[in-house]
């Protein structure tokens, strides 16, 4: 039985089992652990290295910026209303399940990106799987996808992430064909997943995205139907964090 266990442990799928139950068994007879105490400790180690495999595996595919997160975040230079905003999306990560969004809009270099990125990761910390996508790139792609009539296949696979991190979407450009793919996009993941957006442009000037009146209306109704919006201005977060490191 002994012989045949290793094996077993690798047709099971407990890879800390396989590696530690031997030096956990010597433990068990050190300390006169009862048996539901050997497997409890097994099982703790198990679901510790899972934990750590999937965080690493998940932030690895999305793309988030690796200094980007709350341990990195000067959050205290922002104003007190949205700590507080940004510090309840970080404590209750239920809006993410219930395909919730965050719009961050503002002038460049206030930290919209920054939260952006630090919600990203913790979300995968919650087990919440994400992905980071530039507005400017994510459109290129779709409009790949729909000239290989392949855009409902191409978003479809994007549905495995929770939440989408669409970054300065301001920076797209005003052509039909783009405006019309990320419109798209928009309406298929409307209530199905949650989008988190950065923009430099205030809503007022989403015409500037869309060419289309209507187009723009409806694209913004989509996307602030069960939205947070957190506006942030002030002094630039980016100069005032540099200008504390010199």
């Amino acid at each position: 039985m002994s012989e045949s266990l290793p094996i077993m442990l690798k047709s099971l799928r407990l890879p800390a089992f396989h590696q530690h139950h031997q030096d956990y068994q010597q433990q068990s007879i050190d300390r006169s652990w009862t048996h539901c105490e050997y497997l409890s400790q097994l099982c703790e180690l198990e679901v510790a290295q899972r934990f750590h495999s999937r965080v690493l595996k998940w932030t690895r595919e999305s793309r988030l910026a690796k200094g980007k997160s709350f341990a990195t975040l000067q959050i205290q230079e922002l104003p007190a209303s949205i700590q507080q905003t940004v510090i309840g999306l970080k404590d209750n990560t239920q809006w993410a399940l219930q395909a919730d969004n965050v719009l961050l809009i503002g002038p460049s270099g206030v930290g919209k990106s920054h939260i952006a990125a630090a919600l990203g990761h913790h979300l995968i910390e919650q087990g919440i799987r994400v992905k980071w996508l530039a507005a400017t790139d994510l459109v290129q792609q779709l409009q790949h996808a729909k000239q290989e009539l392949n855009l409902m296949k191409f978003m479809s696979r994007l549905d495995k992430y929770r939440v989408l991190i669409i970054d300065d979407i301001g920076y797209v450009k005003k052509t039909d064909s783009e405006t019309q793919v990320l419109f798209e996009f928009i309406a298929h993941r409307y209530e199905s997943g949650s989008l988190i957006i950065t923009s430099n442009q205030p809503f007022s000037h989403w015409d500037q995205i869309f060419p289309d009146t209507l187009m723009t209306v409806a694209a913004i109704d989509r996307i602030i139907h069960h939205a947070t919006i957190i506006e942030v201005d002030g002094d630039s977060y980016r100069r005032k964090h540099q200008a504390k490191m010199t």
